[in-house]
């Protein structure tokens, strides 16, 4: 009959994994340590201080702590650093100001030398062996502000030159009426020679460069010599005999009655 009492589905070998002894020990860690341990005991203390490490061996031999003075940057060193970095400053943007202005004339120069444009003055014609020696162009050359006192010094050059041409005329009727006065007609035709070509290259040709790219020094030399032939032109105006030109009283060394010009010029 105690066959038929045991379980045939039971299993042959019942193992209850949480009867094995190390998880037992674990699970149940013996108390009698924490509740007989006194910290406050001679021996707790004995044991801590036999056991504890000091820091300073632990991270080696002690050294003595050094205090570090804390230094101040005083107000002349902040007014030498300031300034070294204000010149720094300043030294890069001169360099670079002068690499603009560098580019700057390159991309001229480099404009110039594309746009190059035959010269058109004087205007000659074209079957002349003489070729034009200037180009001049007010529309294209000269700023609007200033064309019409460019012109205006232009037309003044053409009457300087229109009068030069009247006082060689005037001279040479009066070398046909009196011989004597053979030396003003030869000054007159060296003041038209001279003073027509010399006035338009010495003063106008530099109010003409110093209007189109605004140049101080073709001011200066405008001013220096228009004043100079100011002065020409005074004299003259006054008409001192043997001056070459046709004004004034001149008188004959022979005892001929003496001869008032009435033409008028410089």
């Amino acid at each position: 009959m105690s066959a038929f009492d045991t379980n045939p589905f039971a299993d042959p070998v019942d193992v209850n994994p949480f009867q094995d002894p190390s998880v037992t020990q674990l699970t149940n860690p013996p108390q009698g340590g924490l509740s007989e341990f006194n910290p406050f005991s001679e021996n707790s203390r004995l044991t801590h201080a036999a056991t504890t490490v000091p820091a300073t061996q632990a991270t080696g031999p002690s050294q003595p702590a050094v205090l570090q003075p804390s230094v101040e940057p005083t107000p002349q060193a902040l007014a030498s650093v300031g300034q070294a970095g204000l010149l720094q400053q300043q030294e890069e943007l001169e360099r670079k100001a002068a690499e603009l202005d560098r580019k700057e004339r390159e991309l001229q120069n480099a404009a110039a030398n594309l746009n190059v444009r035959p010269n058109n003055w004087p205007p000659l014609p074209a079957g002349c062996p003489i070729k034009p020696c200037f180009y001049q162009d007010f529309s294209a050359e000269i700023p609007a502000d200033y064309q019409r006192t460019c012109k205006m010094l232009y037309y003044l050059w053409m009457l300087h030159s229109v009068t030069l041409l009247l006082n060689l005329l005037a001279c040479l009727a009066s070398f046909y009426a009196h011989d004597y006065r053979g030396v003003d007609f030869g000054l007159s035709i060296l003041w038209f020679v001279l003073f027509t070509p010399c006035a338009f290259i010495c003063w106008y040709r530099p109010i003409y460069k110093a209007f189109r790219s605004d140049n101080s020094f073709s001011f200066f030399v405008f001013f220096f010599v228009f004043f100079c032939q100011i002065g020409i032109y005074v004299i003259q105006l006054v008409g001192l005999p043997g001056w070459g030109n046709r004004n004034g009283k001149q008188s004959q060394t022979d005892g001929t009655p003496s001869f008032r010009g009435t033409g008028r010029g410089f």
